[in-house]
């Protein structure tokens, strides 16, 4: 943090300090970039137009993310930690939360476009992954990372059930934890472009997991 002083105290002779929260203007800017996407796309996005919606100087914005690129992946992983903090509150009101399957679950329901937020969080992703094909800078930011994390943490939930025995011993974890992933991914992704509702991805989803933790012994 660093301090700035009121302008009405330095008037009185008085300088009172205020200080200013570094996280708390990322995250101010970086909202203002969801909003632009969720309005107009991510290819829409300029670095002057989240200034603009953030209310704040396009210098200001340029002294947290030097480049375009690095205000979209900002974006997206604070985009990523509102998801962690709704699929815990998920996992929190899950009948059987310290299971792998409701844990498992839970994520699965968080994938999915099924509100305005996580409709938002599925399009930006989705939207910065197809940019990062073509755009080098986009694709040189540690974008898959983020992906990278969820698969090791529902490896982490099946290496657990597997050990329960609630899995069939054969099963290659991390195949199946990069499954979970790209079919959440595929199924989202279909949900977004309207063929098919999100209830019946859910449904798809769930259908995997009876046979996945049918196969057990």
């Amino acid at each position: 943090m660093i301090q700035t002083y009121h302008k009405s105290a330095l008037r009185k002779g008085r300088v009172v300090p205020r200080t200013v929260d570094h996280a708390e203007r990322r995250a101010h800017i970086a909202e203002a970039l969801v909003r632009v996407a969720g309005r107009e796309g991510l290819h829409a996005v300029t670095m002057r137009a989240v200034a603009a919606e953030a209310g704040v100087s396009l210098r200001l914005v340029q002294y947290y993310f030097q480049t375009k690129a690095q205000l979209m992946l900002g974006a997206l992983e604070h985009l990523e930690q509102q998801s962690h903090e709704r699929w815990a509150a998920r996992l929190a009101e899950a009948p059987d939360p310290d299971s792998p399957r409701g844990y498992i679950e839970a994520f699965l329901a968080e994938a999915l476009p099924t509100d305005e937020q996580s409709r938002i969080f599925h399009l930006v992703g989705t939207s910065y992954a197809v940019l990062a094909m073509t755009d080098k800078e986009l694709a040189e930011q540690p974008f898959i990372a983020g992906v990278d994390r969820l698969e090791g943490q529902l490896a982490g939930a099946l290496e657990q059930a597997l050990s329960a025995g609630e899995l069939s011993p054969d099963l290659d974890v991390p195949a199946e934890a990069a499954l979970l992933v790209t079919l959440s991914h595929g199924l989202g992704t279909s949900v977004l472009i309207g063929q098919r509702s999100a209830k019946a991805a859910i449904a798809v989803l769930g259908k995997h997991l009876d046979r996945l933790f049918g196969e057990s012994g």
